[in-house]
């Protein structure tokens, strides 16, 4: 069964650019397009992972998404992806497992993305979690073709936003 990735960011074009690219490698993909959409899902349906934007319909937007992820039975993998790095110490005092920066390489957010999923599965087997296995806990790691056929599309997506946020002078 494919491991399940719930999506997290108001920006649709991100959105459809990282399913894309994340179903070509093999997940199962959900997406949300606002925090509020995010913690219904999570409330709704079990996943193996959460991808999480940091600033969306507010700045706590996604501190929202990592505390209702953090407080699910089936404690999915939680990664914060920004454009704005924060220092190592409060990413995770908001709860995330790990901070994707973007833009990114497909390449190396997909070796991300799978560290994540096996270091998480490796800390609920040491925890003696109760919580059911994620799905495909046991599935191949993505294809480097589709690593290879998807790259770059999610850094030309990123840097599109970037660039037209940047020439309206909105925040990215």
């Amino acid at each position: 069964m494919k491991r399940r990735i719930l999506l997290v960011d108001d920006e649709v074009a991100v959105l459809l650019t990282l399913k894309a690219v994340l179903e070509i490698s093999g997940y199962d993909v959900e997406t949300a397009a606002s925090a509020r959409e995010g913690k219904h899902q999570l409330r709704t349906q079990q996943f193996d992972m959460v991808i999480t934007d940091m600033r969306m319909e507010s700045d706590a937007s996604g501190a929202e998404v990592i505390q209702a992820a953090r407080q699910a039975d089936y404690r999915p993998a939680i990664a914060l992806l920004t454009a704005f790095p924060l220092a190592e110490e409060d990413w995770q005092d908001l709860g995330a497992d790990k901070m994707l920066v973007k833009p990114t390489q497909t390449r190396v957010l997909l070796q991300q993305i799978e560290k994540l999923l096996a270091s998480h599965q490796a800390k609920l087997a040491r925890l003696g979690s109760a919580a059911p296995p994620p799905n495909g806990a046991m599935a191949a790691k993505a294809k480097p073709r589709a690593a290879k056929k998807a790259q770059g599309v999610v850094l030309a997506a990123a840097a599109a936003k970037t660039a037209a946020k940047k020439k309206t002078g909105a925040r990215v």
